[in-house]
């Protein structure tokens, strides 16, 4: 009989955990750290030949004025979105939770631009917003004068109407998950006490979807790197230059083959991302520490 110890039952289900996790972490290496690591390399060498060339792909990129002006619109399209987004989904969503009998269907209603195809919502751009579309059409009964909807600035609000109409549903349910594990003993004593309406909703709603908040901030910066598509399906490859995004300039410059200036505004591109993201971190800790 041997007198080996057996294994304590922690380490079994570690071990067995372990061997779940495996599988995905190497998918995670495989897919997504190693291509990381791959960009960042590429960054420093040249597009033909990878011969080291420091930071002279930072350097071009930084002179070249299509960066710039990508990199101004999506900043100032992430600046306008965002905030509006949080915005209005969270006054609809506290709207559609005093609905209670038609809250649901409203809900449902919202999350329908999810589910219809990007090809579609170019179809209903087209219609409305050409040249010689309905809108226009319409301006011109009333006796005003056309607009050039995606041939001006207005096809940067174009783009923003997207974002919202295609985002807001989502967003309306991460608030609805939030408001619903506010306890309600907590606006029960509120309204004991006296409580009007805008104090529950400023004393107590809002102190208790911070932790909410700060995932849809984060999620509605990450999906407004998502408009591309229709974006580039209406106007093509080079749209008007107030929507001219960072994906029509990778877009761009893939087709030339610039990979070594694509991986330094890659870098570039991740490297504020993720310090924004960490500042908000920062500032939601810095709020729950006080």
């Amino acid at each position: 009989m041997s007198n080996a110890p057996l294994a304590k039952p922690g380490f079994r289900r570690k071990i067995i955990a372990a061997s779940f996790l495996l599988p995905h972490m190497l998918g995670v290496l495989y897919f997504f750290l190693l291509p990381m690591v791959q960009v960042l390399l590429r960054s420093f060498q040249s597009a033909v030949g990878g011969r080291w060339v420091g930071l002279q792909n930072y350097r071009t990129v930084f002179q070249n004025t299509a960066f710039a002006l990508a990199a101004s619109n999506t900043a100032r399209f992430i600046a306008v979105c965002v905030p509006i987004l949080v915005g209005l989904s969270l006054i609809l969503t506290v709207a559609v939770q005093s609905l209670p009998l038609v809250g649901k269907t409203i809900r449902s209603a919202f999350l329908l631009p999810m589910a219809i195809p990007a090809a579609s919502v170019v179809l209903v751009w087209k219609a409305l917003f050409h040249d010689n579309g309905l809108v226009n059409h319409a301006l011109l009964d009333t006796g005003m004068g056309t607009i050039p909807w995606m041939d001006s600035g207005a096809a940067f609000w174009m783009l923003v109407l997207s974002y919202l109409w295609k985002n807001l549903g989502y967003t309306m349910v991460l608030w609805a998950a939030g408001l619903s594990a506010i306890p309600k003993s907590c606006y029960e004593a509120a309204q004991v006490d006296g409580a009007s309406s805008w104090q529950i909703f400023f004393q107590i709603t809002l102190p208790n979807l911070r932790g909410t908040g700060y995932i849809i901030v984060v999620l509605s910066v990450l999906n407004s790197f998502k408009v591309f598509r229709e974006a580039w399906l209406v106007a093509g490859d080079y749209p008007d230059e107030s929507m001219y995004l960072m994906q029509h300039l990778y877009n761009n410059w893939f087709r030339e083959l610039d990979f070594d200036k694509i991986a330094a505004a890659s870098v570039i591109c991740s490297a504020v991302i993720f310090l924004l993201i960490g500042l908000l971190r920062r500032a939601w800790d810095k709020e729950d520490g006080e």
